[in-house]
């Protein structure tokens, strides 16, 4: 996508296929739809006229850039406009609590996950958040315990070599989930290789892009590209496990912040971990001639923000090619929480029928796992499904021992 034509919506002709394609607006009239929050209303924008009454229901889930037929980044004119109508008009609480979510963990991150736990779960701490916006029903993720944690943020710096990859810590791993950012480190090192997980990186800014903060956002940016910068003057590939810091890292710092010329120079380094140790496997780099042979029947949900970068899919092409794994892509549509979307409390109900369909598709199915690459997705899988769900690189690391 060009930066520089990016900002026009009159390559938009209005055929309204976002619209179809839209979870939000088919689950809420109160959303009126990617065509007018987006390039629509983009050009009364141009001239001064703003109607954003609908603009917070968009959760950002990049379903009407996946079928835009011109190319349109319908997703990234809503986003623009958020940014723009929060300048004026603060959100409430409990959107910034939710998209400062990084930010907030790093502040938590030397505290027991017990007492986190207990001070985030407990019956009156869910009235009180209830009260100030975040669904008292919503499966809010809980902090890992503190040692596995510190495991996670105790890799090196230092570059080893040759052999050696960096890997971009997504929050959802560092806070909640250290065990899937862990698998990750272990797989590549069963592959020989020396991981380096660099303190310096930052949240990639995607929550606070959704949540109307794309000036905070800015930052992380910034603080992210000198990084990549870095690591792309010594020559190393920068994994992530998660496929919205990869969307974030690889296309929506140029679409986002195009004007600053140095904010997302070095994208091409990025690389998704499942694409990765594909190649690792189709190398003969990756030996899997201690994999089980047994049959193990998946389920596997695309996350929305992989499917938006056109790279196919990337978890269920591994998957597929560990023997004995039998996985099937539910290919349902969204999972309704679009990272923090589904915890609000206007938003629950909205995110649960979004969910509904791919719901119903993996209890059908029958598969007792489900894997898929978002940590969110998998929060609102297993609260939305009752099936256990876990990254496909954890499933791979599961098989290979």
């Amino acid at each position: 996508m060009n930066p520089n034509t990016m900002r026009t919506p009159d390559a938009c002709t209005a055929c309204t296929i976002c619209v179809t394609h839209c979870p939000v607006a088919m689950a809420t009239m109160k959303f009126r739809g990617p065509k007018l929050t987006g390039p629509a209303y983009e050009r009364f924008r141009k001239i001064g006229f703003r109607d954003e009454t609908s603009l917070e229901y968009c959760s950002n889930c990049k379903n009407c850039d996946i079928s835009c037929p011109s190319g349109v980044p319908v997703a990234t004119f809503a986003m623009l406009a958020r940014a723009a109508y929060c300048r004026e008009r603060k959100p409430p609480l409990c959107d910034w609590v939710l998209a400062h979510s990084g930010d907030l963990g790093k502040l938590c991150a030397y505290l027991p996950g017990v007492l986190l736990n207990f001070c985030m779960t407990n019956p009156l701490s869910r009235r009180i958040m209830h009260a100030f916006g975040i669904e008292k029903r919503a499966p809010l993720p809980r902090f890992a315990p503190l040692a596995e944690r510190r495991a996670f943020a105790a890799k090196g710096d230092t570059c080893a070599g040759e052999k050696t990859v960096v890997f971009f810590p997504d929050c959802f791993s560092k806070y909640y989930d250290p065990t899937t950012g862990l698998d990750c480190i272990r797989l590549l090192e069963k592959a020989g290789y020396t991981v380096v997980a660099p303190k310096a990186f930052e949240c990639c800014g995607l929550p606070l892009v959704t949540g109307g903060y794309a000036d905070d956002a800015r930052h992380k940016a910034r603080v992210n590209s000198k990084e990549l910068a870095f690591w792309s003057r010594q020559g190393l590939p920068v994994l992530t496990a998660c496929p919205s810091c990869a969307l974030m890292l690889q296309h929506e710092y140029r679409n986002l912040f195009s004007e600053e010329e140095e904010i997302g120079n070095h994208a091409g380094r990025v690389i998704d971990i499942c694409a990765f140790i594909a190649d690792l496997i189709r190398a003969g780099t990756l030996d899997l001639s201690g994999v089980h042979t047994s049959v193990a029947k998946l389920a596997y949900h695309a996350p929305c923000h992989a499917r938006a970068q056109g790279a196919g899919r990337a978890g269920l092409d591994l998957l597929s090619m560990i023997p004995g794994i039998e996985c099937t892509d539910m290919d349902s549509g969204c999972c309704g929480m679009a990272g923090s979307y589904g915890f609000k409390r206007d938003k629950y109900a909205i995110g649960m029928r979004v969910g509904a369909s791919l719901f119903a598709a993996l209890r059908e199915h029958g598969a007792p796992l489900a894997a898929s690459e978002c940590g969110t997705c998998r929060v609102q899988i297993r609260h939305g499904s009752g099936i256990g769900v876990a990254h496909p690189i954890s499933i791979v690391l599961h098989f290979l021992k």
